[in-house]
């Protein structure tokens, strides 16, 4: 069978797919609603259990950090065994991690127990990606990570909106254990929703790729933990310099694992990690695009709610409430962008990151200046603008990136993409938590003034990492013209690989594979 043909046929897709779709996007809202709610109870997780700088970085950044550990092995094992059960197992660890988390006595038990979420929600997403692949094809699948991208930016941005509700329901000192405490309910009903309606069959993977490679998954979680690890550890606070030397041990671990790797393919076994993927310039490009992108992201929600929280003394509630307008406009922008990438292609994200960028260069201009009565109105108009372009990157980028994937590796795909995210946000809250407590414990004068600063600093960070983001999809829209004007200019199907060029003319979902 052609590759082409791997890619638009679907794995034994159910009766209906749409129900199937709507368990996997309520899984994966419910997962990211629970990195972005916690946000918003950190003062008061600070209070309740003592907890310091080290222990509420790590509560956020450690979800992240686990959750990236496990992404890559999850889905291979999703690919390989089942993507249903691999689902149902990660959901029930879900559930039980948040009741420990809604249940712990102390600071260290909490971060124990968040890991451990975290842990559950590498096993989940890789599959919900991998079971999109299986279930859409076409301009269909287009549609559902249009929709998917939708539900998540919302989950994003209105998980400190409900996790200001729930602080305020019960009460400042343990109203933060009711946004665990809502994750175990949800989870049981998606749990008998899964098991009912998630497809139980997929294609059987040929024996050479149904092998796991242990040593490669050993090595890659010993380089995911490396290099993610020492900015985990980053708060601004009397960080430990000796922590960047486990990027040392990064750089050997990766490239035994990458030297293992090739070993293991001329072996005539499929490794953990197919670098095959990568000379798609379509996935490289994108992933590269989503890294830096969620660096910006999951940092900027984080210091809005700190500055509105300890800057301007906003209750967790209102705090929250300022990120509703980013949510509505994505959610509307993503839904938009998955009916038009199909035609626009990577234009359109190009277009949605710049907005972005305009978006929030006005927030944090209008943070700073404005009086401190007004600044939230200021910055929630603002947000509603970066909101718009938001949702035409997420969704879009998503499908661009996997539309040349095989359905068979749609997990393992996925799961490298997120693993990108996940290192991505590990690094964008280190740099951004650092900076933002560095310039408070080092300014004096004004208290509002040194927030101001702080906030000001962090903004160029974070804005930083989108334009980061802008340069890769300048750069894979520059490789997707000069593809496409080689197909122009070549001959007309005298080989395979021409045929394939000039197919990717017609729809921006099929690019050229290789730059």
């Amino acid at each position: 069978m052609s590759e082409p043909d791997a890619i638009s046929r679907p794995d034994s897709p159910p009766a209906s797919p749409w129900r199937a779709f709507a368990v996997c996007v309520s899984v994966a809202a419910l997962t990211i609603l629970d990195l972005s709610k916690v946000n918003v109870g950190l003062p008061s997780i600070e209070k309740a259990l003592d907890a310091g700088p080290t222990s509420l970085q790590l509560i956020v950044a450690g979800y992240a950090l686990a959750f990236g550990l496990v992404l890559v092995p999850s889905g291979r094992l999703g690919d390989i065994k089942s993507r249903r059960t691999m689902f149902l197992v990660g959901l029930t660890l879900f559930a039980l991690a948040s009741l420990a988390c809604a249940l712990v006595p102390s600071i260290e038990l909490l971060v124990v127990a968040r890991i451990i979420q975290g842990v559950a929600a590498g096993i989940q997403m890789p599959q919900v990606l991998g079971l999109v692949q299986q279930l859409f094809v076409g301009p269909d699948r287009g549609r559902a990570f249009g929709l998917f991208g939708a539900i998540i930016g919302l989950s994003t941005a209105l998980g400190p909106t409900l996790g200001g509700l729930l602080i305020l329901v019960g009460g400042d000192e343990n109203g933060w254990r009711l946004l665990f405490w809502m994750n175990v309910p949800l989870a049981a009903i998606l749990f008998v929703l899964a098991w009912r309606l998630l497809p139980r069959r997929q294609r059987s993977a040929s024996p050479a790729a149904s092998t796991l490679d242990p040593i490669g998954v050993v090595l890659l979680g010993v380089s995911v933990l490396a290099l993610m690890l020492p900015f985990v550890l980053t708060t601004g606070k009397d960080d430990p310099p000796a922590r960047w030397l486990l990027l040392i041990v990064f750089v050997l671990a990766f490239t035994g694992f990458v030297l293992w790797e090739r070993h293991y393919r001329a072996a005539g076994k499929t490794p953990v990690i197919d670098f095959g993927l990568f000379r798609r310039a379509s996935f490289r490009n994108g992933t590269l695009i989503a890294t830096a992108y969620f660096a910006a992201m999951p940092a900027t929600f984080l210091t809005v709610t700190l500055f509105l929280q300890q800057g301007l003394e906003l209750k967790p509630v209102f705090a929250g409430m300022i990120t509703i307008p980013f949510a509505i406009a994505s959610a509307f922008s993503a839904w938009i962008s998955g009916r038009l990438v199909g035609r626009i292609g990577r234009p359109l994200v190009l277009g949605g990151l710049v907005i972005v960028v305009i978006g929030f260069l006005a927030q944090i201009t209008l943070a700073v200046v404005l009086p401190p009565e007004l600044a939230p109105y200021g910055m929630a108009a603002a947000l509603f603008v970066a909101g718009i372009g938001g949702g035409a990157v997420i969704s879009p980028n998503q499908t661009l990136t996997l539309a040349e994937v095989p359905v068979a590796e749609g997990g393992v795909a996925g799961s490298i993409g997120q693993l990108g995210q996940r290192v991505g946000t590990a690094i964008g809250l280190a740099a951004g938590t650092a900076v933002f407590y560095a310039i408070i414990a080092g300014e004096s004068g004004a208290r509002i003034e040194v927030y101001h600063d702080a906030y000001r600093s962090v903004g160029v960070v974070t804005i930083g990492f989108v334009v980061l983001a802008l340069i890769f999809a300048i750069a894979d829209q520059i490789s997707r013209s000069r593809g496409r004007a080689r197909a122009d200019s070549g001959s007309t199907g005298s080989t395979r690989e021409d045929s394939r060029a000039g197919a990717a003319t017609t729809s921006p979902l099929r690019e050229p594979e290789e730059e």
